[in-house]
């Protein structure tokens, strides 16, 4: 990931029911979650979420796929992955303890967007 990929990434997220759309995607895992039961869940119109939604997709953070009438969105493991390491590349500057915590955090969540 690029400084310019970064920083579409980090103003993506810098809103609080972006945010919150992708914390809940992540949980969601690859099955996802429809465009509606996003919107019930974080209590907004269904055109709130769509303007948020259209803003993840931009910056790359989730996609969509159609399934019958509704749209599935997931989040992009890839893409949010990236954006962490971008944020560790250069990390701890000679000291590894520094960044233990993180990498520690990473290592209990197994493979990304596998099923538990």
């Amino acid at each position: 990931m690029d400084e310019r990929q970064a920083l579409a990434s980090f103003g993506a997220l810098s809103q609080e029911t972006r945010l919150q759309i992708v914390r809940m995607l992540v949980v969601a895992g690859p099955d996802g979650m429809a465009a509606g039961t996003i919107a019930e869940r974080l209590e907004v119109s269904p055109s709130n979420v769509s303007f948020h939604l259209k803003e993840l997709d931009r910056a790359g953070l989730i996609s969509q796929q159609r399934e019958a009438r509704s749209i599935i969105y997931t989040a992009s493991y890839d893409a949010l992955g990236g954006l962490v390491r971008f944020l560790m590349e250069d990390c701890c500057a000679g000291h590894p303890e520094i960044c233990a915590p993180a990498a520690e955090v990473a290592a209990c969540c197994g493979t990304v967007g596998e099923k538990r």
